[in-house]
């Protein structure tokens, strides 16, 4: 067996279970479906997708990241995206999603309003904590 940085076989970057009973679970992705990272390794990090918060029965607050496609779109890409992310991570303390990274409006071409993340966001790693003030 080759270490990863030692081998030009990329097959461990990501899959696809075409046999999953959910797949595609999550709309908007424009490349291969990543399967790999189903579990998000950045769920109790700081991150650039688009999150929702909530707060469950025990009172505890959590991430919803079901609207984001980061993690699963493209083998290479989302590969690329979790190792850097996860090469400096910041552990999420329970705040809404930061204004950096929220979706931006943009005109669709129908002229009506369309939201993207902002391309900035899927790979800077180093993400704005907000005032604990």
């Amino acid at each position: 067996m080759q270490p990863k940085d030692t081998t030009n076989n990329e097959a461990f970057k990501g899959f696809t279970n075409h046999e999953c009973p959910f797949l595609p679970c999550h709309p908007g992705v424009k490349r291969e479906f990543n399967c790999l990272f189903c579990y998000c390794p950045l769920i109790a990090y700081e991150c650039p997708g688009p999150y929702e918060v909530f707060t469950d029965a025990n009172g505890v607050r959590r991430k919803d990241c079901s609207a984001c496609t980061l993690p699963h779109d493209g083998y290479q890409a989302s590969w690329a995206f979790i190792q850097k992310w996860l090469a400096k991570p910041v552990v999420w303390d329970g705040h809404e999603q930061s204004p950096r990274y929220l979706p931006k409006e943009r005109p669709a071409a129908d002229g009506t309003a369309a939201s993207e993340n902002d391309e900035r966001a899927s790979t800077d790693p180093k993400p704005e904590t907000p005032d604990k003030n």
